[in-house]
This record gives C-alpha cells, structure tokens and sequence, in this order.
C-alpha cells in the first residue's frame, strides 16, 4: 500500500485520503452500472457494494483516527 511509505504523518493522511476519494469514485461507478442495468443480475452484486462502503468506512474512520492522535 503506498500509504505505508510516507514519509510523515501528514503524508500518510494524504495518501489515505487520496485512496478515499477513490473508493468514493469506485462507489459512484458501481451505482451508475447498477441503475443503468448494466450489471443486471449479478450474483456477486450487492457482496460489490457492501465490500466498496465497507472499504469507504475504513479509510474514514483510519483517516479520522489519525488526525485525533497527530492533534494531541
């Protein structure tokens, strides 16, 4: 993960941060593929979309975390 070679805290958030609004954009895709019914009827469907938020939380509550430990 290229998080784990920052070369600071801040740099780490960066970088988590950047992965974040990429599991967003991921998330956005997997919506507009499912309302256009491209994906139709998937069986792995909805494992897709609670696997991205899930992913999304992660990276949330990471990033949330290390900014209360780097403000204390």
């Amino acid at each position: 993960m290229e998080a784990q070679a920052a070369q600071s805290t801040k740099d780490f958030i960066a970088k988590l941060s950047i992965a974040s609004k990429e599991s967003r954009e991921t998330n956005y895709w997997l919506r507009l593929l499912d309302k256009s019914g491209y994906l139709g009827d998937y069986p792995n469907q909805k494992i897709l979309f609670d696997q991205s938020e899930s992913i999304i939380e992660l990276l949330t509550t990471i990033i949330k975390s290390t900014i209360g430990k780097n403000k204390n």
